[in-house]
């Protein structure tokens, strides 16, 4: 099946666009988990099966199985950088089944791994916002057009009081600027 449809079609180069962008954004963070719970390899297997669909392989259950896996780590870790690094290896793999139905909840699916890398940046930082708006920044700047397509096909990141809707919120509106 080259194409997925719903309130809208999404191709499998699309979803690999997106899937990649959630693996580069993951890829970064993925020592934050591995330093803080050594020994356990789901992120680092949801990061590989993201990796292997974004680079061409065909979707599969593997990435469906370690995404939940990888959610399932993020729950388990002690440190929020822990868990929100476990949560973007997640994210990056479950992108391969992003759903092409336009509800807000879903961009979360395309930008929230790239919102959390950022948020794992600024408490590596001691906290500091000015590192979170900087990694947003750079994200903006590695989107590619065909994932700004298919972010502009869905409504507004919703609104959220935690600082990764927060950043998540902020990537949404510069992308979607840039458009």
């Amino acid at each position: 099946m080259d194409t997925v449809s719903g309130d809208f079609e999404l191709t499998m180069d699309e979803l690999r666009a997106v899937a990649r962008y959630g693996a580069e954004s993951a890829q970064e963070v993925l020592p934050a988990f591995e330093e803080a719970v050594p020994g356990d390899p789901r992120p680092r297997a949801a990061l590989a099966a993201a990796w292997e669909f974004a680079d061409g392989a065909r979707r599969t259950r593997l990435q469906r199985v370690t995404a939940l896996d990888a959610h399932r780590a993020a729950r388990d870790a002690g440190t929020e950088a822990a868990r929100l690094a476990a949560r973007s290896a997640g994210d990056a793999a479950a992108a391969a089944y992003l759903h092409p139905i336009a509800r807000a909840t879903q961009v979360g699916h395309i930008l929230r791994a790239a919102a959390s890398a950022a948020r794992v940046g600024e408490l590596s930082a001691g906290g500091d916002p000015a590192v979170g708006d900087t990694l947003i920044e750079q994200a903006r700047r590695r989107a590619t057009p065909e994932l700004v397509s298919v972010l502009s096909r869905y409504p507004l990141a919703p609104a959220g009081k935690n600082r990764v809707a927060q950043l998540m919120s902020a990537l949404d509106a510069a992308l979607r600027a840039s458009d």
